[in-house]
């Protein structure tokens, strides 16, 4: 699902960047990702997070893929040609990936499922393209953060299929993934470091 003015604005913003920044860091810490691996986010938006991906692991390929061809043109605005260096943009929908199974060490997903209408297939693409024993980097939010009163009327989400921390991790756990480390506030979302089991 493409995001409305509003989300935009959210996702767009300068604090987003440093948001990222911490996410990244806290990720960081709990995995070791060899500099020479492939690496894949989705969801990229105007490429702050790719390029924060970049800076931090130094993967030999990044690619970084949108459902929103707009976002790709706003990357390559947003950053400066070395910022660039190394990032493969693709406009691509998280449920049809055009990748190869098992390609990619790492993948990053910062508040993208929680757009996804069918995001379990989404969860099962994600899977697909990772290497057993990849690692994929996990940033969401639950419902009651964008699905109340005030929000559901500014903020555009899918009202159906929506997941909580149960059924979110029940769906982590059928896809294939084992969490290395995560950090939850219950009602409002997770930031996790899941590992591709087989």
């Amino acid at each position: 699902m493409k995001l409305n003015w509003a989300e935009l604005l959210v996702v767009n913003n300068p604090l987003r960047v440093f948001e990222q920044r911490f996410e990244i860091g806290w990720m960081k810490k709990h995995a070791r990702l060899s500099p020479a691996g492939s690496f894949l986010e989705i969801g990229c938006g105007r490429g702050a997070g790719a390029s924060i991906i970049r800076e931090e692991f130094s993967p030999a390929f990044l690619c970084a893929t949108d459902l929103d061809p707009m976002m790709m043109k706003r990357a390559v605005r947003y950053l400066d040609e070395p910022d660039r260096q190394g990032i493969f943009f693709c406009a691509a929908d998280a449920l049809r990936l055009p990748l190869r199974d098992s390609v990619f060490d790492a993948v990053f997903g910062f508040g993208v499922l929680h757009h996804v209408p069918d995001w379990q297939g989404a969860l099962a693409e994600i899977a697909r393209v990772l290497k057993p024993g990849g690692t994929y980097f996990l940033e969401e939010l639950y419902p009651s953060l964008y699905q109340n009163f005030i929000t559901r009327h500014i903020l555009l989400h899918p009202e159906e299929n929506r997941f909580t921390s149960p059924e979110l991790k029940e769906a982590l756990d059928s896809a294939g993934f084992s969490v290395a480390a995560s950090l939850e506030v219950k009602f409002a979302g997770i930031l996790a470091v899941l590992q591709k089991v087989s």
